[in-house]
């Protein structure tokens, strides 16, 4: 359960809301709405009293506790040693021992064989962000927020990572994205960030309402036969 109330600062304007526990969540909005904030804040990253993780005040929870209940992966893959292999990145990933059974068959499920004894600084981009999904696969928290994940992959990539997400690989999922595609296939709740203001946060049906497509997205969406199509 991961609850916020009554947040604000000069990004985010009187954020309230309640994740119950098992609810997945996408996180909606143009450049600049605030919600890498929002992750930043629900993870505690950015430090404050306004939530709660699983009832408990997150500013009093230890960060040995915290990153068992809460994980934020960033919108791009950040190596501070250029010798870094993807097997030993994904070896830095756990919180407690390591599970070598556990990174091969992560390794085999997102096709990184040929990749995992290779230099990480060295990949594409599209591969950094397999590895910033690995790396959540083996951290493993409770709530897992994936801050624009899909960002570079291509189409049968994007289908991979989709179906991981769809899954029940990861327990309870937060995902911020630009993609209407990906945020309409995976069916969780909808939260729409507007200037730092929630302007919307309910069910997926109801968001992906050809009224609500029109409201948020100023006739630019439209729903026809159960796709997403651009009003061009």
């Amino acid at each position: 359960m991961l609850e916020i109330k009554d947040y604000n600062s000069f990004i985010l304007h009187e954020i309230s809301f309640l994740l119950k526990e098992n609810e997945n969540l996408i996180i909606l909005g143009e450049n600049g709405a605030g919600k890498s904030t929002l992750a930043k804040v629900l993870s505690n990253l950015i430090s404050n009293e306004k939530v709660k993780l699983f009832g408990e005040n997150i500013s009093k929870i230890s960060d040995y506790k915290r990153a068992k209940l809460i994980n934020y992966i960033p919108p791009k893959l950040s190596i501070f040693d250029e010798y870094v292999t993807l097997r030993e990145f994904l070896e830095l990933s756990f919180i407690d021992s390591v599970n070598i059974q556990k990174i091969d068959e992560t390794i085999k499920l997102l096709n990184l064989r040929k990749l995992e004894d290779k230099f990480c600084k060295s990949f594409s981009s599209g591969e950094k962000q397999l590895l910033l999904l690995a790396s959540a696969i083996m951290h493993n928290a409770k709530i897992t927020i994936f801050d624009e994940l899909t960002a570079n992959l291509d189409i049968s990539r994007l289908k991979e990572v989709f179906d991981i997400l769809n899954s029940d690989l990861l327990e309870q999922k937060i995902i911020i994205t630009h993609n209407l595609d990906l945020a309409y296939a995976l069916k969780y709740k909808v939260l729409f960030l507007n200037d730092g203001i929630i302007e919307f946060f309910g069910e997926h049906d109801e968001f992906f309402s050809n009224e609500n497509l029109k409201k948020f997205y100023n006739n630019t969406i439209l729903k026809l036969d159960n796709h997403l199509v651009v009003n061009l």
